[in-house]
């Protein structure tokens, strides 16, 4: 009986010391977060240099949020403004050439201009294009998908390439 009162409070004793807690502890701050994003938008500003060194008969204009377009077939028609719905024929592309979407042959979409949940980069180079113009849309994550990618064919952190058709407005 005492050996088994001894095993008792052994192991009683031993079940109530508090375990080691196993998780550093992380200390990320505001500057951490700045460096990260300058280190990300360094990578993705590389890649797409790479990406247009060799493709250098594209004569590539840059805006100010860092889309980069490149209208190889101009139209005559009017350009879209903000609440008209732009007809397009489209397809994304990865800048390592993986086509992640596309429009069907003989198909179009229509985007809102301006009103809508597609790509900030895809909105502000329909509002570059005129109807009838063909254009490649080079468009950096931050002003695409972002931090989460589209969580199905376009992964995070992920430049994007939309070549598009303005095929018309209404």
């Amino acid at each position: 009986m005492k050996y088994l009162s001894f095993t008792f409070l052994f192991l009683l004793f031993a079940c109530e010391s508090e375990p080691e807690n196993s998780t550093p502890e992380i200390n990320w701050t505001k500057e951490n977060s700045t460096d990260l994003s300058k280190e990300i938008a360094l990578q993705e500003e590389i890649d797409i240099q790479l990406f247009l060194e060799m493709r250098s008969s594209w004569n590539v204009q840059k805006t100010g949020s860092g889309l980069r377009y490149y209208i190889y077939e101009n139209g005559e028609g009017e350009t879209p403004k903000p609440g008209d719905i732009a007809e397009i024929e489209y397809s994304v592309k990865l800048l390592d050439g993986t086509e992640c979407y596309s429009t069907e042959p003989d198909e179009y979409e229509e985007l809102l201009v301006d009103k809508s949940t597609i790509e900030t980069g895809v909105q502000e180079g329909i509002k570059l294009m005129k109807v009838g113009d063909r254009a490649k849309l080079i468009i950096p994550s931050h002003i695409g998908h972002g931090l989460l990618g589209d969580m199905d064919k376009i992964p995070p952190l992920n430049t994007i390439v939309v070549d598009i058709h303005l095929l018309g407005i209404k």
